[in-house]
């Protein structure tokens, strides 16, 4: 056998061909293991690639096997080229599915437009349904990024319970816009042609929504059970304790400022007033003059008198206050209704959705009337607002306690059917809630509650309460049965506590309980707690402000 050092010797001469051939075996055998040596760089970068997009994987299926349509999460996210890579935690799930919400909301919004461009003979209510979508997108769309930037701070900047409640809030909000839109399709055999366009899109968007209030809830109960464990203490009830005192306000505000809170008559920023004594004589015209996005508390107040109009505060007015000269002096009243062509969302007299929204010795009022079916007094959407001393007056669908969370105290509500009803984190305290005389035929309910996920953290709460009648009902109460309420959507949930309860409610929802699965009676303290101001609304973090009067627990 010839060695490969005979060979290189024999190749030797004086011309200096080895010389050229030695080089040009050199470069070969290192083009060789160069090639080597790239095939086993990228072997390796293909091989840590394909790792880590099978953990990518596995950490988006465990966090979609939580929720209520896993396949949908799942698929939603995976079918995106490159999305599902980047993911490594939960909440980059979380996110991920967040934004292709967007993207379906968004794809809603157009979907609407081009139904009102294109489609002929729509009627009123049609119309006006459709402009109810179009801005419950918009509310969807500012919900949506809001949960976006709370769970980019998530969970630095405050306490655990307080992002699980803000980010659960917000969420549950967004999935209420989803089903309030449909339900504006919901009157006639026409409405219903145009529901038939838009449910696909809408029920998409609920269930994405729904996907990503299951994996939150299960992220931050996770870490919060896991903060317990380390630190052996109760944060929720610690931070309700150590935030308020006897009174009900936060222990750091100073007697000066409680003073100025308690006081009614605090100096306002405007005056309403019918007379022209004012600076506006609309209600409308001085929350359209109202700055916008305010962080301070601006406050409109409203000299006696009846005011006949419909009033919105718009999301973009915040910390608005109506402040009237009494509850029965000064009236804002309206009488728009379904009979007539509007749709329940829009039939408020006043309609309040911009964030800390408080009014005080205000009465809202609807006088369609029975016949005319639902007609709405006063409709709430604002996160963290709260009624003192209010009456909300009409008959069908008196109260629409929309969404996100509200407080009402010493206040008067009678209505009807349903009259006070919705899928907000509602809470009454200290009320007088009395049915009124239906129509023939009619039967008074006074709840509807609209919760149709168990994940949301939604509910009407009565605690402290007195359940009774007006006076056109005493004497006809034996011919108008009346009812504490009816289970609205799935997962309705409606609280009665510490309440009196008069002889106008039937006995069948008294001394003979409902059997329906889910129903159940509360009589240990604990079972009720989750549902006081301070736990169910988080009251101990935003009620001391108002200056209005509360209690946090039982």
């Amino acid at each position: 056998m010839t060695n490969i050092k005979d060979v290189f010797a024999g190749m030797s001469d004086s011309s200096g061909k080895f010389c050229k051939k030695k080089k040009f075996l050199f470069i070969i055998l290192s083009a060789i293991l160069l090639v080597g040596a790239i095939i086993g760089v990228v072997a390796g970068v293909a091989s840590r690639k394909k790792s880590n997009d099978t953990l990518s994987h596995a950490i988006l299926k465990s966090a979609c096997s939580n929720t209520r349509y896993p396949e949908l999460c799942y698929s939603a996210i995976a079918s995106v080229p490159g999305v599902a890579a980047k993911i490594s935690t939960q909440k980059d799930v979380i996110e991920a599915s967040l934004n292709l919400t967007i993207t379906a909301v968004e794809h809603n919004y157009f979907t609407i437009k081009k139904i009102i461009k294109t489609r002929k003979a729509l009627t009123k209510r049609e119309k006006t349904a459709l402009h109810d979508c179009l801005e419950m997108i918009d509310e969807t769309l500012d919900e949506i990024r809001d949960t976006e930037d709370e769970l980019d701070d998530y969970p630095k900047k405050k306490s655990l319970n307080q992002y699980a409640e803000d980010l659960k809030t917000l969420v549950s909000g967004a999935m209420t816009n989803q089903d309030s839109c449909l339900d504006g399709f919901s009157y006639e055999k026409a409405d219903k042609e145009v529901r038939k366009l838009l449910i696909a899109g809408q029920v998409h968007v609920y269930h994405m929504l729904s996907n990503a209030l299951a994996m939150i809830c299960n992220m931050t109960n996770t870490d919060m059970f896991n903060q317990r464990s380390v630190s052996g203490r109760n944060l929720v009830e610690e931070e309700d304790v150590n935030k308020i005192d006897s009174d009900g306000f936060p222990k750091w505000l100073s007697a000066g400022d409680r003073r100025l809170l308690q006081a009614p008559n605090v100096q306002p920023n405007v005056v309403v007033a019918a007379d022209g004594s004012g600076n506006y004589r609309t209600v409308a015209a001085a929350v359209a003059a109202a700055p916008e996005k305010s962080s301070t508390r601006y406050i409109i107040r409203i000299k006696a008198g009846t005011y006949r109009e419909n009033v919105e505060i718009p999301k973009k007015k915040t910390n608005i206050m109506f402040m009237g000269d009494g509850r029965r002096n000064t009236i804002i009243t309206g009488s728009r209704n379904v009979v007539d062509g509007s749709t329940t969302f829009k039939s408020a007299t006043v309609a309040a959705v911009g964030e800390r929204f408080l009014a005080r010795d205000i009465t809202f009022e609807n006088t369609a009337g029975p016949s005319k079916h639902q007609a709405v007094a006063l409709r709430v959407g604002s996160d963290l607002s709260a009624f003192y001393q209010c009456d909300m007056l009409a008959y069908q669908d008196t109260l629409y306690v929309h969404s996100l969370r509200q407080f009402y105290v010493k206040c008067i509500v009678a209505g009807t059917v349903d009259f006070i009803f919705g899928n907000a984190a509602a809470v009454l305290q200290d009320c007088d809630l009395h049915a009124r005389r239906p129509n023939s035929g009619q039967r008074n309910m006074f709840t509807a509650q609209g919760r149709d996920d168990p994940n949301q953290n939604t509910g009407i709460v009565i605690q402290k309460c007195r359940i009774g009648a007006t006076s056109d009902l005493l004497p006809v109460i034996s011919s108008f049965p009346s009812f504490l309420g009816r289970p609205w959507k799935e997962y309705s949930r409606t609280i009665v506590m510490q309440s009196s309860i008069s002889n106008v409610i039937n006995p069948a929802g008294t001394a003979n309980r409902v059997k329906w699965r889910g129903y159940r009676v509360l009589t240990n303290a604990a079972d009720v707690q989750p549902f006081t101001v301070g736990r169910f609304i988080q009251g101990s973090s935003w009620l001391g402000s108002t200056g209005f009067p509360f209690s946090l627990g039982l």
